[in-house]
């Protein structure tokens, strides 16, 4: 088993291209991007069903990848993260197959 960053970004539509590029930038070569159907936060539940727009839409980004490229993006992450609604969290994780990352 191999020692890995697990990084999980939710964040709104608008801003998922621009986390993206920061990911690609920083030379993460991979990650996997869902909806995020409700949720509960700053004193308010919100759901994907009962918004009008699409534009409101949270996604959840996940990627996994060593610290020495995971955490330079970090800083360019938490400035997006001043400008769009969103929560970010890291943890370390276990792989099986460490060229996959």
């Amino acid at each position: 088993m191999h020692d890995k960053l697990r990084l999980e970004l939710i964040i709104e539509r608008p801003a998922l291209r621009r986390a993206e590029t920061i990911l690609q930038d920083a030379g993460i070569v991979g990650w996997t991007v869902l909806p995020a159907i409700s949720g509960y936060g700053g004193g308010q539940k919100w759901s994907r069903g009962t918004d009008i727009s699409a534009a409101t839409d949270m996604m959840v980004l996940i990627s996994i990848g060593d610290a020495d490229i995971i955490e330079p993006a970090l800083t360019a992450l938490h400035s997006l993260l001043d400008r769009h609604i969103g929560i970010l969290n890291v943890g370390q994780v276990k792989v099986l197959r460490d060229h996959k990352f």
